[in-house]
């Protein structure tokens, strides 16, 4: 915590993130087919799109709306058509076989290579085990996937918020933009449109509301 940072403002930055990263991680990782999202999906169908985006943390109000709304959308979409739609939408997105329009791994975006488990990937694990923190899923996902990085910075918000500007300085914000950006572009489904935008400009609120110079590395997709 800097020195000239009241511990309110600093408590109330590291809930924020932890808000942020738990409630948008969650549809990066899962398949809504399975159940393990319900509640959440639930919530955004229910969710008063004004008051949500009047509180959203670390976005523009217009901005955080528009989002908020596309996702409200979709949740409603789904409870109409049973899912199906947002079901393949995701698989599309996130699983394949196919070709990914948009994966959502750092490393495929900044590795001369374009390949998962690249460069960036190598790094986030190195600090990762330097500072003794341990994975948080299995080890089928390369570490820089958008939803578990989100997942990340909510967890190092509770358990080691001195670590959560270095965390977004050097292993996030350089190319999550760039992605979420990618993914913005390939979504077709609301839901999904609206969660990589609201992902998007809350990252960059973190960057700004944190203070972080970032350095973007060259962009090879």
């Amino acid at each position: 915590m800097d020195a000239f940072e009241g511990e309110g403002v600093f408590d109330a930055r590291m809930e924020a993130v932890q808000f942020v990263g738990t409630t948008l991680s969650q549809f990066f990782l899962n398949d809504p087919s399975t159940g393990a999202i319900d509640a959440g999906l639930a919530a955004m169908a229910a969710l008063d799109v004004d008051a949500a985006a009047d509180e959203w943390p670390f976005a523009d109000e217009p901005e955080a709306r528009c989002a908020l709304a596309l996702m409200h959308e979709g949740a409603l979409q789904r409870e109409a058509d049973g899912g199906e739609a947002m079901k393949w939408e995701y698989r599309r997105l996130f699983v394949g076989p196919q070709s990914l329009p948009a994966p959502p791994w750092g490393s495929v975006y900044t590795d001369r290579d374009c390949v998962v488990f690249g460069e960036s990937t190598i790094a986030l694990r190195s600090w990762m085990r330097a500072r003794g923190i341990e994975r948080l899923n299995d080890e089928k996902d390369p570490e820089d996937h958008i939803g578990l990085v989100l997942a990340m910075a909510a967890w190092l918000a509770e358990e080691k918020p001195e670590l959560v500007g270095e965390f977004l300085r050097l292993h996030v914000l350089p190319w999550s933009g760039h992605l979420l950006e990618q993914l913005e572009a390939a979504a077709e489904h609301p839901f999904y449109k609206g969660l990589t935008s609201i992902a998007r400009t809350s990252l960059s609120g973190m960057r700004d509301a944190f203070g972080l110079e970032v350095v973007e590395p060259r962009f090879y997709r």
